[in-house]
């Protein structure tokens, strides 16, 4: 029987590798939302794909630019360099204002830039429009870059922070003007018996999980009680 699904895993790992090398020759052709070498698309819905197309972008300043352009960023690059031991800019982008206003302009790493349009598109939007019927048309965020250690100790890793692959979320604005904010609109415990604008912020954290690596908040702890820290480093957290 082991040998059976041996054989079975070998022939389905085959035929996936045949699959692909048939769709990159061009010898298939499919959707360019299912197809793996085709550019991210801010505007397709997320799929299985999603994760791969957003990881390519990293080291790759020019396909991101094209990516952020086509969804209607507004943007400018930054010269890559270094601040202090660990930290620095490398592939950054100027963020002035997306479909929503910011309370100011942040730098970010540009693939995080492009998580942050999948978020905005695919996420965040469509759970105002669920629970308010309406549009966010604000953020407020309290900073991206900071050269700093994870919560500003004296030692230890450097934060995300570091490389501006990081950005804290504070709060939303809708349409007619109404205000969601951590960590007065946050409904704490398990969130099952959240409503309303907690409910509304349930669904955006849980939302971004599907896009940024990380994404900490008042469930987390103390230190993330009044934001939704959002990063693409390497350890994978939802909380």
């Amino acid at each position: 029987m082991g040998r059976f699904f041996r054989w079975t895993a070998a022939l389905l790992l085959l035929a996936a590798m045949g699959g692909a090398a048939m769709v990159g020759t061009g010898a298939v052709t499919v959707p360019p939302r299912y197809d793996p070498w085709a550019p991210l698309d801010i505007g397709d819905v997320p799929n299985l794909l999603t994760r791969l197309k957003l990881s390519r972008l990293e080291g790759a300043p020019r396909q991101c630019h094209a990516v952020l352009d086509a969804a209607g960023l507004r943007f400018s690059p930054v010269t890559d360099r270094q601040t202090g031991e660990g930290c620095g800019l490398t592939d950054a982008v100027q963020v002035s204002r997306s479909a929503v206003a910011f309370n100011s302009g942040f730098t970010v790493t540009c693939p995080l830039a492009a998580a942050w349009m999948l978020f905005e598109t695919h996420t965040l939007q469509p759970a105002a429009q669920r629970h308010f019927g309406q549009r966010v048309t604000r953020v407020r965020h309290l900073g991206s870059y900071a050269c700093r250690n994870v919560y500003g100790r004296a030692e230890g890793r450097r934060s995300e922070h570091a490389t501006a692959n990081a950005l804290d979320i504070a709060g939303f604005t809708l349409a007619d003007g109404t205000s969601i904010a951590l960590p007065g609109d946050w409904t704490p415990g398990d969130g099952r018996t959240a409503t309303g604008k907690g409910a509304f912020l349930r669904e955006v954290r849980d939302g971004a999980c599907d896009v940024f690596r990380a994404v900490l908040g008042p469930d987390y702890n103390e230190a993330h009680r009044d934001h939704f820290h959002l990063d693409m480093g390497a350890y994978r957290v939802c909380r």
